[in-house]
């Protein structure tokens, strides 16, 4: 797989041309890197507060598989552009490990989730149980690796540019 840095290298444009121009227009306008994730942060847990709520098993179903989707994207793009970039850019290790680790435990559960029906026994302790996990590992994302990334020299702009664009793309694939 390729990585950040050569997928974008495959993608320069002259400055100046028509590419160029609108890249640059969407990186204005896109949000810094952590203030995408932290969108998404907040997204999901409504997702999981909602989820508290219903009864029905076709709606429990439909947001079950909403929250599936979105986990699903928003670690792709973490673990593509934002963890490659944290890596190289802030001291820590340990830090990006463990959530790589989290990433895991969080996709087999997807995958159990995604494998099962709303009306299966252990359907809604596994969607509970994952809001769970998500839930710490949000919190630790927030409060210690966010930090790092903000003191560090990662140009958070430009991160959230390709971020939000390959959100983007796999949402469209997603649907």
């Amino acid at each position: 797989m390729a990585s950040p840095q050569t997928a974008t290298k495959s993608r320069q444009t002259k400055p100046g041309s028509k590419p160029a121009r609108k890249s640059a227009r969407a990186a204005s306008r896109s949000p810094d890197a952590i203030s995408l994730l932290k969108a998404d942060h907040k997204e999901v847990k409504s997702y999981f507060k909602q989820y508290e709520g219903l009864e029905d098993v076709a709606e429990k179903q439909a947001l079950a598989d909403k929250i599936c989707r979105a986990l699903t994207v928003h670690a792709q793009i973490e673990e593509e552009i934002y963890y490659p970039a944290a890596r190289a850019a802030i001291d820590d290790d340990d830090l990006l490990d463990e959530a790589e680790v989290e990433h895991g435990s969080a996709k087999q559960l997807i995958a159990e989730i995604q494998a099962m029906t709303a009306a299966d026994r252990l359907f809604d302790a596994k969607v509970t149980v994952l809001g769970e996990y998500i839930d710490h590992h949000v919190k630790e994302e927030e409060k210690e690796m966010f930090p790092e990334s903000r003191a560090s020299d990662l140009d958070l702009k430009a991160l959230g540019a390709q971020l939000a664009e390959r959100k983007a793309e796999l949402m469209a694939k997603a649907h």
